[in-house]
This record gives structure tokens, sequence and C-alpha cells, in this order.
């Protein structure tokens, strides 16, 4: 047996390497500058990366196709749009409701919570939404609860468009409408004290960061689960789940507001980092975006999605910006007689990654076992001792 073969074999190697990726990983921003653009686009990645592991339970886990997942980025974002900022100005008699915040934000009008109890209301709110977006779906299937996922993210994005004329809670509004809600406070952690995007970006990589290892932990724990497990079994073949004893009901919607928590989270740290909020934030496209992620690091592989996210994210926002549209290649192409923007084709751009993903590797850049022995051997889905052999090859 060569070496090679005998690390991979060696469970202290994958710890080793993982503990070593995780420290170059957080020591990132240490060689950067303060307010480097590279940092903000890793970021974004990081949040990115949240966002598609929660749909990678949804899709990847449980196989319900979800178009919609904008509908739990819009009410991450509200969320800091509602409890971050001076919107309820007339709350207690216009002395605000302070709850965790710095000394300068305490002055301030409106509702001002605390970074770790905006999550917490991001998933409330969004595992809510994700039980009602469960409902119209339990006695559909493929095609048809796409469609009714794809109506609820364009009926949310179009509520809080239009949120500027919808009153609540007396005179206040839903939302800004197309308007923004700005600023929005800055994430302000006990011991750490209160970030400023405008000066360092740093504490909002470490945060991020820290996000990301706490869902990739709840993770892998809910694959490894009962729960995990069901989901798993109702992808593969729904009615034989539930002839084994899966409840139906209670799966999907667990998978559901589970996926929505995950992308409330992610929102709820955007929110602040952003500092300003409209419901132009809230497109399909975005739903494709964070999809997009999921089938190219692989469905249902935990650190494929993660690759998915992060080479989609740089790629948005690194690649076609900054490289694509460069000088350089900007120069070839105008010598060339073409002269276009990369920035104005970037789902095409997509839309060709995709396509080349599907036909030189389709089950991912960082396939799930089960999935890679079924798109490689042509066999269809795998019994059980086909898949307890293949994972003992393995």
């Amino acid at each position: 047996m060569s070496r090679v073969a005998q690390l991979r074999r060696d469970p202290r190697a994958g710890v080793a390497i993982a503990v070593l990726g995780g420290i170059a990983v957080a020591l990132f921003p240490l060689f950067r500058p303060p307010l480097d653009g590279l940092t903000n686009d890793a970021i974004l990645a990081l949040a990115f990366v949240v966002m598609a592991l929660g749909l990678n339970l949804v899709v990847g886990f449980a196989g319900l196709l979800d178009l919609g997942y904008v509908a739990f980025y819009a009410f991450g974002l509200m969320v800091t749009g509602w409890w971050a900022s001076d919107f309820f100005s007339s709350v207690n008699d216009e002395k605000g409701i302070h709850v965790g915040t710095s000394d300068f934000v305490s002055s301030l009008p409106g509702i001002h919570l605390n970074l770790l109890l905006l999550i917490i209301g991001a998933i409330v709110i969004c595992a809510t939404a994700g039980i009602l977006i469960g409902l119209p779906t339990l006695r559909l299937r493929g095609d048809y609860i796409a469609i009714v996922t794809l109506a609820f993210g364009e009926i949310i994005s179009r509520v809080f468009a239009n949120g500027d004329e919808v009153t609540i809670f007396g005179d206040n509004k839903l939302s800004n409408g197309r308007q923004s809600i700005s600023p929005i406070d800055q994430i302000n952690l006990p011991i750490f004290g209160e970030f400023d995007s405008a000066t360092d970006l740093r504490p909002y990589y470490w945060a991020v960061l820290a996000l990301v290892l706490v869902v990739l932990f709840v993770d892998f724990r809910l694959r490894d689960s009962r729960l995990g497990r069901a989901w798993i079994a109702l992808r593969e073949d729904e009615v034989a789940a539930a002839s084994m004893g899966v409840p139906l009901v209670k799966t999907k919607l667990l998978s559901y507001a589970a996926g929505g928590a995950f992308g409330g989270i992610s929102g709820a740290f955007l929110g602040p980092f952003f500092s300003s909020i409209n419901a132009n934030q809230f497109q399909f496209g975005f739903s494709i975006f964070i999809l997009a992620m999921v089938i190219l690091g692989g469905l249902g592989s935990v650190w494929g999605v993660v690759l998915g996210a992060v080479s989609l994210s740089f790629v948005n926002y690194w690649l076609i910006p900054d490289v694509l549209d460069g000088e350089f290649v900007r120069g070839k192409l105008d010598s060339l007689g073409l002269e276009f923007s990369f920035s104005e084709v970037t789902f095409g751009v997509f839309g060709f990654l995709l396509v080349l993903m599907m036909v030189l590797r389709p089950e991912g850049l960082l396939p799930e076992r089960r999935r890679q022995i079924e798109l490689t051997s042509g066999e269809g889905p795998l019994d059980d001792t086909k898949a307890a052999v293949f994972e003992a090859r393995a």
C-alpha cells in the first residue's frame, strides 16, 4: 500500500489537515490590509457558505427542490432592518428599545438588539416561514414543488417591495419599499466590542468564520442523526421511506424549517455588514445563485457545498469584475473588436460553468459517496448493501 493511501485511511491525517486548513483560513486576514477587497470578497463567500449549507439540507439531503430560498435571506435581512435601526422610531415614546448595544447606539430611537438576539429572531421567523412554505408541498413532488417554492419567493419579494404601503403596529410600515433602511447598527459583541466596517473588515471576517464553523458542526450532526437519515431515505424513495415508518409530513417540514433557519442566520449577519437594506436585494436570481453553489459542489455533500459556495462567490465578486473585466482581458477583447463587459453576462458565465460541470463531472466537485457511485456506475439508486460495500471500499 502506498504512503498516500495509508494517509487517506488514517483518520488522524484528516483531522490534522482540517486543523491546519482552519488555522490558515483564520489567519488569512492578518496578511491583508484592514480594508482589503479580497477580505471583503471572503466575508461574502463565507456568508454564502452558510446559506448554501442551509439549502443543501432541503435539496441535497431531503431531495426537495427549493427555488424560493431568497425569501429566507430577505427575512434575515429584514430582521436587522426592523430590530437594528431607527426604522420603528416611534417605539417607547421615541426613546427606543436597546439590548446589548454600544453606548452610542443606546441613545438612538428605534429598536436596537445585539447580533446574537437578531440571529435568534431570524432563526424563529425563517423556521416558521420554512414550515409555511413546506405545508403546500406535502402532497407535491418534482416540478410542482419547484413552482410552489418559486411562487413563495416571489410573493415575499413583492410584499417587501411594496411594504411601504402596508401599515403595522400603528403608523409603522412593514418596510421602506424600494428605499433603503439605513444605517444598520454595527455588530457589537461582548469582549470584542463594536465592529466598524469603515475602518477594519477583519472582525467581520472572524465573526462569519465562527458562524460557518457552528453551522458546519450542526450540519454534520444533522446528517448523521436519525432525522438526517430520514431525509436521505425521503430523497432516495419517498414511497419506500413512508412504508418503513418515516413520517413524511414531519420530515419535510423540518427540512424546510432547518434550511430556512440557516438562510436567516446569514441574512442577519449580512445586514450589519452591508449597513443598508432594500427590497432590490430580494431577486429571484439570488435563489438560483445559491442553488448553483449546491449543484456545483455536489448535492448532499457538506464539504462539496462549501467548495461550491466559495468558488461561485469568488467567480461573481472577484473573477468576473476584477479579472475578466480587468484592463488586460478587456484590452485583448477590444483588439478583437469584442466590446462588451462580462458583468453584463454574469448568469451566462454561471450557465457555462454548470453545463461544463454536468458534462465533465455531473456528481459535483466533492460529491457524496452514494451520489457519486449512482452517477458513475449508471445503475441508478443504491440499495443499502451496495452503499455499504462502496463506503467500505472508500
